[in-house]
């Protein structure tokens, strides 16, 4: 039997991490990446010092039938845990929706938690080529987009959404990166500008988005199906 899910936070009730639904959402600990603008430092060790219990979510789960509609299990990397399909499993014997936050950081597992998923929101980081400046780790990029790949094959519900910080993506690359994502058939697109106010690398100078970006927006808007821009 596998080690219990290791769960570095929990936030009880969100209606942004899972369309449409009144979700909870399990911060899984634990990230083999470390990407420069992460905004969730202390869930990238594979301990964490506020960890919560895998009963204690079961049972929080368990006071929330009825009220939560979905369980969105993100990180950290929550396919790098061995335990993640069992729990994801639990979850939906409770009758709850599940929902996945992940990178694809190791695309066989990420690929097997797609047989457990209703609904993916993906990171795409950048062009395989750029990945490894955000993540600082070789082959990264590869992964990450082989696991698009296994994402778009699944016929998953999903969203693909890339972190945009100004110092590691310019205008033009960012344009690149859609017209990449939409020739791979993606449908649903958002980018998400990064949070400054708390990031793992703590050099990453504080950008100033380039002007006169409403013609790029614009233009994304008209090439997904689905297009949304969250600006913190």
């Amino acid at each position: 039997m596998s080690r219990p899910l290791r769960v570095g936070g929990l936030v009880p009730l969100t209606t942004l991490d899972y369309p449409g639904l009144l979700a909870c959402v399990l911060f899984c600990q634990g990230c083999a990446w470390r990407c420069r603008y992460c905004h969730n430092p202390q869930l990238i060790g594979p301990r964490g010092e506020q960890e919560i219990s895998w009963t204690q979510v079961l049972e929080f789960l368990q006071r929330r039938q009825g009220l939560l509609q979905a369980v969105v299990f993100s990180g950290g990397e929550a396919t790098l845990q061995d335990a993640l399909l069992p729990a994801m499993r639990e979850v939906r014997q409770l009758g709850y929706r599940v929902g996945l936050h992940s990178a694809g950081i190791k695309p066989l597992a990420f690929a097997a938690a797609l047989a457990e998923a209703d609904w993916v929101g993906f990171d795409i980081k950048a062009l395989a080529d750029d990945v490894q400046l955000i993540t600082g780790v070789s082959g990264s990029g590869q992964a990450n987009w082989r696991s698009l790949e296994y994402l778009l094959a699944s016929g998953v519900d999903y969203e693909c959404r890339t972190t945009v910080h100004w110092h590691l993506f310019d205008a033009q690359r960012l344009w690149q990166l859609a017209q990449r994502l939409r020739a791979e058939g993606v449908e649903t697109f958002a980018v998400q500008l990064v949070r400054t106010s708390r990031m793992l690398d703590p050099s990453l100078p504080q950008v100033a988005s380039p002007a006169a970006l409403d013609e790029l927006w614009l233009r994304m808007d008209n090439l997904f199906p689905h297009f949304v821009l969250r600006d913190h």
